[in-house]
């Protein structure tokens, strides 16, 4: 009896083996961190805000700047136009009021035959026209010149508007965090070609991460350039348990330092796959439309340009940012 209940409990060791591996090692890439203990609403609000707010005012500083330089040009060629014209077009003015038709009118009564004044007066006619339609586009190319001076006044103003939001959002995405100066980071790794402009669409895209859920074509964008980068380790975008953020609006993702899962605190190797991956991140925030990037108790943000003190405050690597990347896009 005893001998059977060994060999039965062993048989059911044997079979459940493979079941409780796989919990084993399952659950640390099954794993989501948990951020909410270093990221209240209120942070998370403030950090979108400034770093989303900053990102259209550069946004509609550099489509300012295009089109006045598509002004500038046109002015340009305007001013050429204006100048070809001004001697001619000056001479006949001053001629027609010097004269005021009365030299024409001479002309026409010495006329010595009727087929000679017609011929006469066809022609003065014909040249009243000629000089009417230069003058005539002459006056219509000075306004136009005026118009587009004063179009180009207008983009300069929005500039200088955008200039000053900028620094204000500046101001505010640094206040977010608080803390003395940043230290500066430029970022390094492989260049990226620039994605799709502007803010991100719909959540309309499935999650390539496996969630289940959805993100936008931005951070998809952002997704596939982080995999051609050669950064393929454990990721999870699309989080909806998440009382508010970027996760559950499909615009941030959570890179695990660690091949097999969000687990404790970075070191060695991992430690270094994060650091370049948080630099490619950095080096290619334009064309990857980044709004922050939080890694290791720091964060960079778009708006200040550079690393801040983050967290660091709950002891846990989630929370910390010590054992994954936090991305996310505007």
């Amino acid at each position: 009896m005893l001998l059977t209940d060994k060999r039965s409990r062993r048989w059911w060791l044997v079979a459940a083996l493979p079941a409780l591996l796989a919990v084993f090692v399952a659950a640390p890439a099954a794993a989501e961190p948990d951020e909410n203990g270093a990221t209240p609403d209120s942070l998370r609000a403030a950090l979108e805000a400034a770093n989303r707010g900053f990102v259209d005012a550069r946004n509609a500083l550099e489509a300012s700047r295009v089109r006045q330089n598509e002004l500038t040009a046109k002015i340009a060629e305007t001013q050429q136009r204006v100048d070809a014209l001004s001697v001619t077009t000056r001479g006949l003015l001053v001629v027609a009021y010097r004269n005021n038709g009365l030299a024409t009118t001479a002309q026409l009564l010495s006329s010595a035959t009727t087929t000679q004044f017609i011929d006469r007066a066809t022609a003065a006619n014909g040249l009243a026209l000629h000089n009417a339609k230069q003058i005539r586009a002459y006056n219509d190319l000075n306004r136009e010149l005026a118009e587009q001076k004063k179009s180009l006044d207008a983009e300069i103003a929005v500039q200088e508007q955008q200039l000053v939001l900028m620094e204000k959002k500046k101001k505010e995405a640094e206040a977010a965090v608080g803390g003395g100066p940043g230290q500066a980071a430029s970022g390094s790794g492989p260049k990226v070609p620039p994605g799709p402009g502007g803010k991100s669409g719909s959540c309309s895209n499935k999650d390539p991460s496996g969630t289940g859920g959805c993100v936008t074509n931005v951070l998809l964008y952002a997704y596939n350039q982080t995999k051609a980068a050669g950064f393929t380790r454990y990721v999870k975008c699309y989080r909806s348990a998440e009382d508010g953020g970027e996760h559950p609006r499909g615009r941030a993702c959570d890179w695990a330092a660690s091949s097999g899962g969000f687990g404790g605190t970075a070191s060695g190797g991992d430690k270094d796959y994060g650091d370049r991956l948080a630099n490619f991140y950095i080096a290619n925030a334009r064309s990857l439309n980044v709004l922050y990037v939080i890694w290791f108790r720091r964060i960079w943000q778009t708006a200040t340009g550079s690393w801040k003190t983050y967290g660091g405050q709950c002891g846990n690597p989630s929370c910390d940012h010590t054992n994954h990347v936090h991305l996310s896009v505007n």
